[in-house]
């Protein structure tokens, strides 16, 4: 039984059994009663708005015939946008996601549409209506996967900003799904896109394909800056996208590009990029926004500049990078994993400092916010996982087994929440080589995690680990 017949028929009976005229119906909904006669009739199709407010006086579920309007409004009639158009929206409301997909469907058999849903999937990311927003953002991007439009390339964007989770096996799918498309976008919509997948693959230790993203993010950064200043307004609207100022994409190119160094063991080549962002006096634009950023890449040089010190061994920066820790709120995590490191491999002593911050530390082993300050969630997530380890193996080869415990399982669950496979074994590992030292109660909830959490993500991924 199609909708017309469906709603018109319970509709005639309500006003058989309710006995009521049109205008009496009417009232009820709302609607005059010549609205109310072309319905019956069948001489309108109903507006989502008055379908809801005839669901209502029959007293049914919100978006009881959804279902049905799709069949009216888009199969066996042609679609009319200034229907469909509040319909979408109403279904995301009620989070009616089939009856989105379903009609999305439906309409990119006409390409027509694509650019209209491409809006409301806009609309949608702005309102929040994450889950409905996918939909369409994918919808568009089948319908033009063989055009190599810019609108195909800046949903497979749209789908990669909004697939980055905990799960760091997915982020690598989304990163390696969205990267060829990066060259297809508008020319600053590429910067902030090179940003965030140069973000993604920190946070998983890829650093190879850290410095092959940067390297690019820096030369197009370059090509900006150098562009001439009337080029520059004239094309000013398309420098207002920019989620930074434009400064910002070349100074973090040098931030990741010492990363990389670091992270290869080439410390005094790390130190070099360092002091390239320390020193922004080329940087003449005043604004508010701008000095933000100055005094953030100013501020990160700094500690910087301590961390590789720190990693050759400079035992005398402990006391002014922690200094600077203290000012800094959202250096903690890093600041903390940084120094811990450097103890463990040249056995300073680290206590004091351990002490004074440790209920600040323990609190990254709760869910933390999106993002703080450069740091995406992604990055603090795995931040906390390098930290904790530290933090174990600094305590438990030193002896002191409660403290060391306490943050290896700490660790051990942020790494399996994310996903991390490499995590969870060093945490496994750092166990068993001090599980001789662990009381009953450590050994027993030790053993409930693996069984719980573990065991969940071994049965899902053929996994890596196994409790004894």
């Amino acid at each position: 039984m199609n909708y017309t017949t469906t709603i018109r028929s319970e509709l005639e009976d309500f006003i058989e059994r309710e006995g009521l005229n049109l205008s009496q119906l009417g009232r009820k909904a709302g609607l005059n009663a010549g609205t109310v006669s072309s319905i019956l009739k069948g001489n309108r199709i109903m507006a989502v708005d008055q379908l809801d407010r005839m669901t209502k006086v029959l007293n049914l579920p919100e978006g009881y015939y959804y279902v049905q309007y799709i069949q009216e409004c888009i199969v066996e009639t042609v679609p009319n946008w200034r229907r469909i158009r509040p319909f979408l929206f109403r279904c995301a409301e009620l989070d009616s996601l089939d009856c989105i997909r379903r009609s999305v469907q439906l309409l990119l058999d006409n390409l027509t549409y694509s650019p209209l849903l491409f809006e409301v999937a806009e609309e949608f990311l702005t309102a929040g209506k994450h889950k409905a927003a996918i939909i369409l953002y994918e919808g568009v991007a089948a319908s033009e996967r063989r055009q190599h439009s810019e609108r195909l390339a800046f949903c497979q964007y749209r789908l990669f900003t909004l697939r980055l989770g905990d799960n760091q096996e997915r982020n690598l799918q989304a990163a390696i799904q969205f990267e060829p498309f990066v060259d297809r976008l508008d020319e600053t919509d590429q910067l902030d896109a090179l940003r965030e997948l140069a973000n993604t693959y920190k946070s998983l230790q890829r650093w190879d394909k850290v410095d092959e993203i940067v390297e690019e993010l820096g030369n197009k950064a370059k090509i900006q800056l150098q562009l001439p200043s009337k080029l520059v307004h004239r094309r000013g609207e398309a420098r207002k996208k920019l989620k930074r100022p434009l400064f910002v994409y070349l100074t973090f190119s040098y931030l990741l590009r010492g990363g990389v160094c670091d992270a290869r063991g080439a410390y005094e080549e790390a130190l070099q990029y360092a002091y390239k962002y320390a020193d922004l006096s080329w940087v003449k634009d005043q604004d508010e926004e701008t000095q933000k950023w100055v005094q953030l890449f100013k501020g990160w040089a700094k500690a910087n500049i301590f961390v590789y010190k720190l990693r050759i061994g400079h035992e005398s920066v402990i006391s002014d990078y922690a200094e600077f820790i203290d000012h800094n709120e959202d250096e903690l995590l890093i600041g903390i994993h940084n120094i811990a490191s450097a103890a463990n491999k040249f056995d300073f002593d680290i206590d004091p400092i351990l002490e004074k911050y440790k209920s600040r530390i323990l609190a990254y082993a709760t869910p933390q916010p999106e993002s703080i300050g450069m740091y995406t969630h992604q990055i603090i997530a795995e931040e906390s996982t390098l930290c904790f380890y530290e933090l174990a193996y600094y305590y438990l080869s030193r002896k002191a087994f409660p403290e060391g415990f306490k943050y290896l399982l700490a660790g051990l669950v942020i790494a399996n929440c994310i996903n991390k496979d490499t995590r969870i074994l060093s945490f496994v590992r750092l166990f068993e080589k001090f599980r001789d030292y662990a009381t009953f109660d450590i050994q027993r909830n030790y053993q409930n995690l693996m069984k719980r959490e573990i065991g969940k993500h071994e049965k899902k991924s053929g996994g890596i680990v196994s409790g004894k």
